[in-house]
C-alpha cells in the first residue's frame, strides 16, 4: 500500500478554493504526479486560473502564466539574446517558460507558430534558442486552458500540440450549493489561505514512487488492446497514438497511487479512459452527422474489450 498522506494534504489546500470538483482536482494532480501537462477545456469564469494557482501554493513551485493573445510570440516563451550596450555583448532574456508551473491562459487564441513553441519543452523539458540547448526547471508541467472551439478568436490546437497534454478536463459549472459557497467568498482571497503542504522534492519523489507501481503483464496488453480497438473501429476517424497508450499507463499508476495501491487494476484505467483519449481520437464524418457522442464512442470501445484478471 501506498502513503497518501502527502497527496491527501494536497488536495484538501485545492479543495479550500475549488469547491465541488474533487473529480477534476484528483485527475490534475494524477496528471502532475505522472509527469504530464492538463489542459483544461471550458467556458471562461469556472476556476481555471485559480486552479492551477492553487497547485502551485500546494505544492511550492514557481509559477509564471501568460495570457495567449495573437500578439504573443514565440521568444516571449523561449527568450531570446538581447545585445547590452555597456558590456557589448549578448546576454540571454529568459523566457515564461523557465519555471516549474507553466499556465498557458486561452491558448487557442494565439498563433499556432507561438503555439508550436511549446512543442519541444512540454515533450523534452528543455527548449533551443538560436542553436543552444536550455534546460527548465524540474519539476516541470504546463496547466493550459483553452475555450471551447467556436469562441470568438480561436483556432484549433493542432494534433501533434494536443497529443502533448497526458490530459484533458473540463471543470463545468458548479453544483448550486457550491455556487452559494462561491458567492460567500471571495476567490482570491481564498488563495491566501491555501498552504504550501509539499515542495519540488516531495514532490520528485512521489512521481518516482508512481513510475515504479507494479503493472501486470495482463494490463500492458489490455491497455495495448484498447487502443488497437479505437483504431479499428469504424467511428473513429483517428485513434489512440502510442504516446495514447503511454499516458493511459502512466495515468493508470498515478490513479492506483492516489487510491493507496501499489499495483494497477483494470478499473485504475476505466477512471482516467476518458481524461487520457478525449482530446486524441477524432469520429469520422459519418458518424458525426448520425449523431454519434465522442465519450459514448470512447466508453463503448472499452466496453468492447475483455477485462484482465489481475492476481
Amino acid at each position: 500500500m501506498t502513503n497518501n498522506s502527502n497527496s491527501d494534504a494536497i488536495i484538501n489546500e485545492i479543495k479550500k478554493v475549488i469547491h465541488g470538483k474533487d473529480d477534476v482536482i484528483k485527475s490534475v494532480l494524477a496528471t502532475i504526479l505522472a509527469g504530464g501537462h492538463v489542459l483544461l477545456e471550458d467556458i471562461p469564469g469556472v476556476g481555471k486560473t485559480t486552479l492551477a494557482v492553487a497547485f502551485s501554493k500546494a505544492l511550492s513551485l514557481t509559477y509564471r502564466r501568460v495570457q495567449f493573445t495573437p500578439d504573443v510570440l514565440p521568444s516571449d516563451l523561449v527568450g531570446f539574446q538581447l545585445y547590452d550596450r555597456k558590456s557589448g555583448e549578448f546576454r540571454f532574456q529568459e523566457g515564461s517558460i523557465y519555471t516549474n508551473l507553466f499556465l498557458a491562459d486561452e491558448i487557442n487564441r494565439t498563433s499556432p507558430k507561438t503555439q508550436s513553441a511549446l512543442l519541444e519543452v512540454m515533450e523534452e523539458r528543455h527548449v533551443t534558442v538560436e542553436g543552444e540547448l536550455r534546460e527548465v526547471p524540474n519539476p516541470f508541467f504546463v496547466i493550459a486552458t483553452q475555450n471551447p472551439f467556436g469562441s470568438s478568436g480561436t483556432q484549433r490546437l493542432p494534433e501533434s500540440q494536443l497529443d502533448r497534454f497526458m490530459t484533458c478536463l473540463t471543470m463545468g459549472y458548479p453544483e448550486h450549493e457550491d455556487a452559494i459557497d462561491v458567492l460567500k467568498g471571495n476567490s482570491q482571497t481564498d488563495l491566501l489561505d491555501v498552504n504550501a503542504v509539499a515542495d519540488s522534492a516531495t514532490l520528485l519523489k512521489m512521481q518516482e514512487d508512481v513510475s515504479t507501481l507494479h503493472v501486470d503483464e495482463s494490463i500492458y496488453d489490455y491497455i495495448v488492446t484498447i487502443t488497437e480497438e479505437t483504431r479499428n473501429d469504424p467511428r473513429f476517424a483517428l485513434g489512440l497514438s502510442p504516446r495514447g497508450s503511454i499516458a493511459i499507463l502512466k495515468m493508470a499508476r498515478a490513479n492506483a497511487y492516489l487510491n493507496g495501491r501499489d499495483y494497477v487494476i483494470p478499473e485504475d484505467i476505466h477512471d482516467i479512459f476518458l481524461a487520457v483519449s478525449n482530446h486524441r481520437v477524432k469520429l469520422t464524418t459519418q458518424s458525426i452527422a448520425a449523431g454519434e457522442d465522442l465519450e459514448g464512442a470512447l466508453l463503448s470501445a472499452l466496453r468492447n474489450v475483455p477485462q484482465p484478471k489481475v492476481n
